[in-house]
């Protein structure tokens, strides 16, 4: 990742989505990122209506997904170990490490 490039988390998402003006500024052209574990979470969602969830797939076909790896797993291992950090946080930040991205961040 570059300097034009930003790995989003759930929570970023759910705000571009609801419509945050702000966020979408800051982030106009960006090179939008998002963990597979984001994805998951925000497909996943139990009470999800067909048409939220075909916006999510929308915003989701502009942005990279990125799969893990072993290296990503080894990190998030790391993580894990250092303190209390749920699973998904952890995989994303993990993904950002290995990414080395200087545009992570949270809202």
């Amino acid at each position: 990742m570059n300097g034009n490039s930003v790995l989003l988390d759930t929570n970023l998402v759910l705000y571009l989505l609801l419509g945050d003006e702000d966020l979408s500024t800051l982030l106009y052209n960006k090179k939008l990122y998002v963990s597979f574990v984001t994805q998951l979470e925000l497909l996943g969602y139990q009470d999800i209506e067909e048409h939220e969830q075909q916006e999510i797939r929308n915003f989701l076909e502009d942005c990279v997904i990125i799969d893990i790896n072993n290296r990503i797993k080894e990190e998030v291992i790391r993580i894990k170990q250092s303190g209390k950090i749920k699973l998904p946080d952890s995989i994303i930040l993990a993904t950002s490490k290995y990414w080395r991205s200087r545009n992570y961040f949270r809202y």
